[in-house]
């Protein structure tokens, strides 16, 4: 794999997590309400989720596209959202 394939392959495997990151807070602003927390905050910590579960799961299952990865992006990035929503605390 040339070095330009190496840089294409992460920037394709890091897109999800940016877009992501950036718009679960804005969605979970949307389904459960304000957050103490700043929406830059939790986009960061959203971010920095995906990159964890991205490199736990490649190491694990050695693909980077599977459907278990996106399984566990998704409850990682719910649970965090209602973590920083405090989701417990509601009704």
């Amino acid at each position: 794999m040339t070095a330009w394939l190496l840089l294409l392959h992460l920037l394709n495997a890091l897109l999800p997590i940016v877009c992501m990151a950036s718009l679960m807070p804005w969605l979970g602003q949307w389904v459960l309400g304000r957050s103490s927390m700043g929406v830059l905050r939790r986009a960061l910590v959203h971010a920095a989720l995906g990159v964890l579960v991205w490199l736990g799961v490649l190491a694990v299952t050695g693909q980077d596209g599977s459907m278990m990865l996106y399984a566990c992006w998704l409850l990682v990035w719910t649970t965090a959202e209602w973590t920083m929503h405090r989701g417990w605390r509601r009704r």
